[in-house]
């Protein structure tokens, strides 16, 4: 069992919250027996090392028997040693190493994708993780991070993914005119979702949605450039017909985004 929170094993699994540790390594850091759970299911490939508690293991038993399915050794630790790796207070039992393994946009597009979501310049790794998560849900066929958004791999975002992460191909790294101007190669119309645009009923109205799309949702606070818009085929807004002063981003993605799912499957 490891027991000592200061070895040098132990430091360099904590080091992964920082984003030039990943760098470095290409590695990232799994928390929590939900996120567990979900990489052994998918991708175990994917697993560096796993630790976990003795109490967490024996607690989670379908954890235990997907690693031993996968052949991978999961280390005992104490409590002191898991807190110490973790980037969260409450870390639940469960820590992992895993690759990172992120999808070319090229392969995303030669795909013949119906549903994309494309995140500009979004910075909150809560919403980030998120919207990920909500077209997970959706049924989209993936997601694509622009360079100027948060880092895919940051443990905030990975832990708002929750297990998402895991189940559909997610690109980093991209510029926004080039996935655009793929976007567009690729038969897919893109559509802003923005103050600045008009009534998603609008949009319903005339059966726009039903076509194969990738939505672009931009920065929380200034939403996306008046370059950035000119890109776009349509600009649309979520209304907000209550006293709100505004609705949250990764919200709004999830009206967006599931608006589409409904017209693609009526």
């Amino acid at each position: 069992m490891l027991d000592n929170p200061r070895s040098p094993r132990v430091r360099a699994v904590a080091k992964l919250a920082k984003k030039t540790a990943r760098a470095e390594t290409g590695a990232f850091l799994l928390e929590g027996p939900q996120a567990a759970s979900e990489v052994l299911a998918y991708r175990p490939e994917l697993v560096i090392e796993l630790y976990a508690t003795p109490t967490a293991l024996e607690r989670y038993g379908d954890i235990a028997r997907a690693a031993s399915d996968a052949g991978i050794d999961v280390e005992f630790v104490t409590e002191e040693v898991l807190n110490a790796m973790a980037d969260t207070v409450t870390p639940q039992g469960f820590v992992g190493v895993v690759r990172q393994f992120p999808t070319s946009v090229k392969d995303i597009f030669s795909a013949e994708p119906k549903l994309i979501a494309v995140l500009e310049e979004v910075r909150d790794p809560g919403n980030a993780g998120t919207i990920v998560r909500a077209a997970d849900s959706a049924g989209a066929d993936a997601v694509i991070f622009t360079g100027r958004s948060v880092d895919l791999y940051n443990p905030k975002v990975v832990r708002s993914t929750t297990g998402s992460l895991f189940h559909l191909p997610v690109a980093v790294g991209a510029g926004l005119a080039d996935v655009v101007s793929r976007a567009h190669s690729a038969g897919l119309q893109v559509l802003a979702a923005d103050v600045k645009g008009e009534d998603l009923l609008l949009a319903r109205h005339e059966n726009l949605l039903a076509a194969p799309t990738a939505w672009v949702f931009g920065n929380e606070a200034r939403g996306l450039e008046d370059d950035d818009l000119e890109l776009v085929d349509r600009v649309i807004t979520v209304p907000v017909y209550g006293h709100a002063e505004s609705m949250n981003l990764a919200t709004a993605a999830s009206v967006c985004l599931y608006e589409s799912a409904f017209a693609q499957r009526s």
